[in-house]
């Protein structure tokens, strides 16, 4: 796999973040979450056909077909997944199938969701049950940046779990999302988001959450006719604060996760780091694969040998540099979606996220940084900053898309929640102005 850090044009982004000594209220007015289209309400379509009814969310559907002659190799999960994704059974769904052992190519059954198919190969397989796990509505506030009848645009505070899991059930995005929605209760398919390693792709960022979302088998009719069915498309740390896109239909959820796939999705996050990376903007070009030391973690290692290793990419601007050096506002664009792809990749660049404790953004390494390069009247001020930093410094800023039902390009951006700015402010506050800024406290970056 290739692996490169290579120097890439400035990203550009307007955001009021870049300008020091900016009013709260009025950064707050200005910089309101917003889409770039002040009639950005879905345009009615006719709906699509609607899929063929099949008792127990497609279980007990069966494949059986030749790979046709001239079909490059590729992996079963993938294979079987084009072939019955558009009746609504995931990739996700077909791989718990292959481990549930329903999967047999040329009559012999597989285990393994990356054995290679090749043309000629007769490939057959079963749907399996879905593993439920029952979400309940709860009253938790929502910031709603945007909603019409097929998708919601939520702000994610940090702290928070988007989509329930066993023995984290209650207090996730989900279970807002069905409050919200007026659904009292859905039973969903559990995932395991520390068994993931098969996973096609997902980024902490951002991972497409390409699950069958829901089943109405526990529920009462009523809530079956509301037809509302909220579908995570993709997903962000619990640390991670910052927009995401709910879909409410299974159009919209299928369309959206193609366009994650396709990776035509605009996604913009800012962070703090330790240290500045070098040089100051550049595509990280680096696999990552899950760390066999730590099953919680993700490596990025440039040639790895690891039998999960994923291509990924980023790219990354220095907006802003602090104390001499210690710290630094980094813009990141992705242009894959893997799990922890931002930490990851900023840990191989050597300047791991402010307060990111599991990828070694640590407060000692902070404190080791910050303090030597602050003047001596606000080393007091920077321990305190640095002992109240609770999360990875990480927000999901900007989020474009086009509507699934309409077309229509959206674009949205939102400004960082109280703790992320507050550090931000107390950063720029120690930092002299002398320190490689302008007058106006903007970071002269060098290309």
């Amino acid at each position: 796999m290739a692996a490169a850090v290579t120097a890439a044009p400035p990203p550009a982004i307007a955001t009021a973040l870049l300008r020091r000594g900016t009013n709260r209220s009025h950064y707050l007015r200005s910089s309101r979450p917003r889409c770039i289209y002040s009639d950005a309400v879905a345009e009615p379509v006719p709906a699509p056909p609607p899929a063929p009814s099949r008792r127990g969310g497609h279980a007990g559907t069966r494949l059986e077909e030749a790979v046709p002659p001239g079909e490059g190799r590729s992996r079963v999960d993938a294979w079987i997944s084009a072939r019955l994704g558009g009746g609504g059974v995931s990739r996700a769904r077909v791989q718990a199938s292959i481990r549930a052992g329903l999967v047999a190519v040329n009559g012999r059954p597989v285990s393994k969701v990356s054995h290679t198919v090749k043309a000629g190969d007769t490939v057959s397989c079963t749907v399996s049950e879905l593993t439920p796990l029952r979400a309940d509505a709860e009253d938790i506030p929502l910031d709603i940046i945007y909603e019409d009848e097929h998708l919601l645009v939520v702000n994610k505070p940090a702290h928070m779990v988007v989509h329930p899991a066993p023995g984290n059930a209650n207090g996730t995005l989900v279970n807002a999302i069905l409050h919200h929605c007026k659904i009292s209760t859905f039973t969903c398919l559990a995932h395991n988001s520390i068994d993931d390693e098969y996973s096609e792709s997902s980024d902490d960022d951002v991972d497409v959450f390409d699950v069958d979302q829901f089943t109405t088998g526990d529920v009462s009719s009523e809530v079956r006719e509301a037809i509302v069915r909220p579908g995570i498309v993709h997903r962000l740390d619990k640390g991670t604060s910052g927009l995401l896109v709910v879909a409410k239909d299974e159009h919209s959820h299928a369309q959206l996760a193609e366009q994650f796939k396709l990776h035509t999705i605009s996604r913009v996050y800012i962070s703090l780091t330790c240290g500045v990376p070098t040089p100051n903007s550049a595509r990280i070009e680096v696999p990552i694969s899950r760390d066999p030391n730590n099953r919680i973690r993700m490596v990025a290692a440039p040639g790895s040998g690891h039998r999960y290793a994923k291509h990924a990419a980023s790219r990354y601007k220095v907006r802003e540099v602090f104390c001499g050096g210690g710290s630094a506002l980094v813009e990141w664009r992705l242009e894959t979606g893997r799990t922890h792809q931002i930490r990851a990749h900023a840990k191989y660049l050597g300047n791991p996220l402010l307060g990111d404790e599991t990828y070694g953004g640590t407060k000692s390494m902070a404190l080791s940084l910050l303090r030597p390069r602050t003047p001596s009247e606000y080393r007091g001020d920077i321990s305190n900053l640095v002992s109240k930093i609770d999360r990875p410094c990480l927000h999901a800023a900007l989020l474009g898309f086009k509507h699934p039902h309409s077309g229509k390009e959206l674009e949205f951006s939102c400004p960082p929640p109280d703790d992320f700015t507050e550090a931000l402010d107390e950063l720029r506050r120690v930092t002299p102005i002398s320190d490689g800024q302008d007058s106006d406290g903007v970071a002269q970056v060098c290309d």
